[in-house]
């Protein structure tokens, strides 16, 4: 699905969305981020930087799925 652009993507099984549907629409904007200062072994920041841009977003995912499983 990635990899089709927009006007490949069939989309006529999708029902249509009244006005009724956009008067109960929140907008809900995305947590901003906090900058931080943290201390990384060179080696592992050099394997997420590596892997290309986005290497914060990277060990951002991987922190917040380690603080998922270990909740409670």
């Amino acid at each position: 699905m990635d990899a089709l652009k927009d006007r490949e993507i069939d989309t006529s099984d999708i029902p249509e969305q009244g006005k009724a549907f956009l008067k109960r629409a929140m907008l809900r904007l995305p947590e901003p981020k906090a900058a931080v200062t943290i201390r990384l072994d060179r080696q592992a920041l050099n394997w997420f930087k590596i892997k290309g841009p986005g290497y914060q977003t990277r060990i951002n995912a991987l922190l917040r799925a380690y603080m998922e499983a270990h909740k409670g």
